[in-house]
């Protein structure tokens, strides 16, 4: 494929995915405000009713329910920022920290669940799982700051750490609380709650619109620390964003793939993006689309067994990965545009 029909290929694959997160935006926000606005109502019950046609066509028993799109929209957002920011932490040799701060949001379950087992507290789990998540983040980077370790010493314990002590609170509260900690762990085969999904379109717009803002100086900082500095860029400050950004989008992430496989979105799409690029923009492109591949066809997979959707996303994922070795003829370094 010559270079002009390759971008044509990615530009059309890039629009789908933007269209179709769209879609599901649209789909999550109506389904959010059809109790407070009347036209929302309306439209979310023409979705469905569009939903029932096509499970009608297409002999399926998935579009007709308003959960199932939810989830679905879900999943696709999570197939787009998952990668976006997965493609700095690669190339930055910070594959690990996604895994480091899944277990640091897994802690921060944990205080949730003993919070509410204790003081009746019902608040949102992944709310508990956010912020702390961002503590351990902010963290991960004080430590890296401050001590003359090596640079993945400080994630490393901060991984053991957040996790110890996620697994101390749940056993010493162990029956206080009847949430399945399973599904946080390996992810869920049932569906995404409301407020979930609207914390993922949250995230998306802020993942996006911070990329958009910051990419020039987050580039920069990507490929050359050092040259940042002299240029006068606050490093520190933009190492600290996006570590945080990474928090946010694991939060969101774990809903579907757990604890144990968030990490796998944030680096195996890339990983086979890098496979093929030749910059580091397309990149970013080529990690949206094969994380979209993987998400859908591992979703559908999982809908067809009836089991958890973390292990059929992920397998799918590490088989592009492998298509992409076997096709790479790249031998060339990744240019920095």
């Amino acid at each position: 494929m010559n270079a002009t029909a390759r971008r044509s290929v990615e530009f059309a694959g890039i629009v789908a995915t933007a269209l179709l997160a769209v879609l599901m935006i649209g789909v999550i926000s109506l389904e959010a405000l059809r109790d407070h606005v009347g036209a929302a109502a309306f439209l979310y019950e023409q979705f469905i009713v569009v939903g029932e046609w096509m499970d009608y066509y297409l002999g399926t028993g998935v579009f007709s329910h308003g959960f199932m799109w939810r989830t679905i929209g879900t999943v696709i957002l999570i197939g787009i920022i998952a990668p976006v920011v997965g493609t700095y932490l690669v190339h930055r040799e910070m594959a690990l920290i996604g895994e480091t701060l899944a277990h640091t949001a897994f802690a921060g379950v944990a205080v949730g669940l003993f919070f509410s087992a204790t003081t009746g507290w019902d608040g949102n789990l992944l709310t508990a799982a956010l912020v702390v998540a961002i503590l351990g983040a902010l963290g991960v980077q004080w430590l890296a700051e401050r001590t003359d370790t090596y640079g993945d010493v400080p994630i490393a314990i901060m991984l053991t750490g957040s996790f110890a002590v996620g697994t101390i609170i749940i056993e010493y509260g162990q029956g206080l609380s009847g949430v399945a900690i399973e599904d946080f762990l390996f992810g869920s085969a049932a569906v995404v709650p409301s407020s979930g999904a609207q914390l993922v379109v949250v995230q998306t717009f802020a993942v996006l619109g911070v990329i958009a803002i910051t990419y020039k100086q987050l580039l920069f900082i990507t490929f050359d620390e050092q040259a940042a500095r002299v240029a006068r860029l606050n490093v520190t400050w933009y190492n600290a964003l996006l570590i945080v950004m990474t928090a946010v989008v694991v939060v969101g992430a774990m809903q579907i793939l757990g604890v144990i496989l968030v990490a796998a979105m944030l680096v195996v799409p890339v990983a086979a993006a890098s496979q093929l690029a030749e910059s580091f923009r397309e990149t970013l492109v080529l990690s949206v689309l094969f994380g979209q591949a993987s998400v859908l066809a591992g979703y559908a997979i999982s809908i067809h067994q009836g089991i958890a959707a973390s292990g059929p996303i992920v397998v799918v994922a590490i088989a592009i990965y492998l298509l992409t070795i076997a096709a790479s003829s790249r031998s060339s370094a990744l240019s920095m545009h």
